[in-house]
C-alpha cells in the first residue's frame, strides 16, 4: 500500500487558509533598538513637537499695551485720551465724559468720569463706552479740568488728535510740548492723518477700538507710538526750533536802523 499525499486528506477550508497565509507578505518590524523607527511613530513625534512649538510661540506673544513696569509716578512725558458724550438738543455737540492720563510706562495716573455742565442727550455708548450709571457719581467738570491742567503742565503731552481733547477740557498746552500721533509726518498717509486704530495695527501689531473705545488702551497706544520714534521725533522738534530761531535772527538783521532826528 503506497503512501498517500497528506494534502489530499486535508479539510478543504484548512487548505484554503494555508494558501492565504502564504500569499500574505510579512510587514517589516523594527524593534526599539532598531535605527529605523516606525514611520507612524515618527510622524506622531514630529506632530507633537510642532504642536508644542506652536503653543510655546503663542505663550511668548505679549500684548505691548500691557505695562512692563509698576511705576505709577507722574513722569516727564504723559499721554492723554478723552471720551465724549453728546449734549445740546440734537446731541451733536461733544462734551467731556471721561479723561485718562497714563505715564511713560503706560500706567494709569488719572482716570475720571466727568459730569458735563450741559444735559447729556446721547451717551454714545457704542463708541465712548460711557453709560448713564457712570456719570451719576462722576466728578464735576471744573474739578477734573484743574486736576488735568496741573498734571500736564510743563510736561510733554502725547495723544491722538489732542486738539479735540484739549478743546473738550477747555485747556491749552504749549505747542513745543505736544506730541500728536495724528500730526507726526511719518505717521501720515499722503499728507493725511490716520486713525489711531490703523496706526496701532501697522506699527504696534495690536488691534484696538473694536466696538467701545477704552481711553486707557488708546492712551497707551499713543504713548507706544511716541516711544517707538522718540529719538527721531525729538530731533525733528529741535531741528525745527533751530530753523525758526535762525529765520528770526535773519529777519531782525534785515530791519533798517532808525536814525534819530536832530
Amino acid at each position: 500500500m503506497g503512501i498517500q499525499n497528506p494534502s489530499k486528506n486535508l479539510n478543504p477550508n484548512w487548505a484554503q487558509l494555508q494558501e492565504k497565509l502564504k500569499s500574505i507578505e510579512p510587514k517589516p518590524y523594527f524593534s526599539k533598538h532598531s535605527s529605523k523607527p516606525d514611520t507612524e511613530s515618527q510622524r506622531s513625534l514630529l506632530g507633537k513637537r510642532k504642536q508644542r512649538s506652536d503653543e510655546d510661540s503663542h505663550v511668548l506673544e505679549v500684548n505691548p499695551l500691557i505695562p512692563t513696569s509698576s511705576d505709577c509716578s507722574v513722569t516727564d512725558v504723559v499721554a492723554m485720551d478723552c471720551e465724549m458724550v453728546g449734549v445740546s438738543p440734537m446731541g451733536n455737540k461733544s462734551a467731556l465724559g471721561r479723561v485718562t492720563v497714563v505715564n511713560k510706562w503706560g500706567n494709569v495716573i488719572y482716570d475720571e468720569y466727568v459730569r458735563p455742565v450741559d444735559y447729556v442727550v446721547d451717551f454714545r455708548t457704542e463708541i465712548s463706552g460711557i453709560r448713564p450709571g457712570d456719570l451719576r457719581k462722576a466728578k464735576n467738570f471744573n474739578a477734573v479740568q484743574k486736576n488735568v491742567a496741573d498734571m500736564i503742565h510743563g510736561r510733554i503731552l502725547v495723544g491722538h488728535a489732542l486738539r479735540n481733547d484739549l478743546k473738550a477740557l477747555l485747556l491749552s498746552h504749549s505747542k513745543k510740548d505736544i506730541r500728536d500721533t495724528a500730526e507726526y509726518a511719518p505717521y501720515l498717509k499722503e499728507g493725511r492723518s490716520r486713525s489711531l486704530k490703523n496706526l496701532a495695527a501697522e506699527f504696534l501689531n495690536v488691534d484696538i477700538q473694536n466696538g467701545e473705545h477704552c481711553p486707557i488702551e488708546d492712551a497707551r497706544a499713543a504713548m507706544l507710538l511716541y516711544q517707538k520714534n522718540r529719538k527721531q521725533w525729538e530731533r525733528s522738534i529741535k531741528d525745527f526750533s533751530r530753523i525758526k530761531e535762525n529765520q528770526k535772527k535773519r529777519k531782525n538783521k534785515k530791519k533798517p536802523k532808525v536814525t534819530p532826528m536832530l
